[in-house]
């Protein structure tokens, strides 16, 4: 009788156990919508977000899955970002100038020359800026996982622009970006704010001289072909970010909220720059092969350049509003401390 029972309760266990793991695989993972404007293929940032959603996925033992939309398939960084922030869209990856619609303080990480080189920017962002920009989007409802990377944004054009002179008189198409107006405007080009897909047609009737804008952008989309000549200065590099919406964050329970900042931090931002940059390289030389032209310009033509435009960073930041005051203050104090 008493092995009878016990028999029982053991089929009884086994049952419960299988009704268990039965239950456990029919629950479906919690998916989160992931934007991005990156092509759909052929580049490091759909490389990027791929392992990053096979980190989230082994993190969270297949409970949580990032679904990535690329090519802009949700709509446009600038709609999209503002999407993330009202929670319609879990998370995207964004460049500064997008990301600045919802906090516009990001834009004064895109100063032209501001920052000495690439490393000071990487330097003052992960050490000295982190924490600043997490907050400012914590009060509007999003929270910031980290830095990635655009790329270095560089003038491209009929002819070299080496000296600040050599763009007095011309006509630049720019991002709808106070910034590239103030800059250009400072150095007597004249701006004209322009949707990207009426670059190459600019170029083409003559209503445009110079751009700024990334080769990762200006390769792949034709516009070397009218503006076959690239001058490498450095503007500015332009930092990503990694953006998510705070209350679906807050709302995933906290197994897989400390998943997901697991699967963030398996890679360093140190080697999502290294990729993009990598990348870069390779487009340049791609852009010589096809015979365009790349002019390389000095340290000396570069200070040149922030010595001419170090005036208007005032300016700049008067137009940011906000808290544009003490965003740059964390600046400055950030490149002080990286010269040391």
């Amino acid at each position: 009788m008493k092995h009878t029972r016990i028999l029982a309760v053991a089929a009884a266990v086994a049952t419960l156990t299988m009704h268990g793991a039965a239950c456990a695989q029919d629950k479906k993972p919690i998916e989160l919508r992931y934007s991005s404007g990156a092509p759909p293929k052929g580049n490091p940032w759909v490389t990027q977000i791929e392992r990053f959603a096979k980190h989230v996925e082994e993190e969270s033992k297949g409970e949580l899955k990032i679904q990535p939309f690329f090519g802009s398939q949700l709509g446009s960084e600038q709609d999209t970002v503002q999407q993330v922030a009202r929670g319609r869209i879990d998370m995207g990856g964004y460049a500064s100038g997008a990301a600045a619609l919802v906090v516009p303080e990001v834009a004064l990480l895109l100063m032209p020359f501001y920052f000495r080189n690439a490393a000071e920017l990487d330097c003052v962002l992960d050490n000295h800026m982190t924490k600043t920009v997490s907050d400012l989007y914590e009060k509007k409802g999003v929270k910031f996982l980290g830095w990635t990377e655009v790329g270095s944004i560089e003038f491209f054009g009929k002819k070299p622009f080496m000296t600040p002179k050599d763009l007095n008189g011309a006509k630049a198409a720019i991002y709808a970006n106070k910034t590239q107006s103030i800059f250009f405007s400072s150095l007597g080009a004249s701006p004209a704010p322009l949707g990207l897909p009426e670059w190459i047609p600019a170029f083409q009737t003559g209503m445009a001289d110079v751009v700024m804008t990334p080769i990762t952008f200006a390769l792949p989309s034709g516009l070397t072909k009218v503006a076959p000549v690239a001058t490498r200065l450095g503007v500015y590099d332009s930092p990503a970010l990694t953006l998510m919406n705070k209350g679906v964050f807050d709302k995933l329970p906290k197994h897989l909220q400390d998943a997901l900042l697991r699967a963030n931090v398996r890679v360093p931002s140190a080697q999502y720059r290294t990729e993009v940059r990598g990348f870069e390289g390779v487009l340049y030389g791609m852009h010589e092969k096809a015979g365009g032209q790349v002019v390389v310009a000095t340290q000396e033509q570069r200070d040149a350049w922030r010595k001419a435009v170090e005036p208007v960073y005032p300016q700049i930041v008067k137009e940011t509003g906000g808290t544009a005051d003490a965003f740059y203050a964390a600046m400055e104090a950030g490149r002080k401390a990286c010269t040391k």
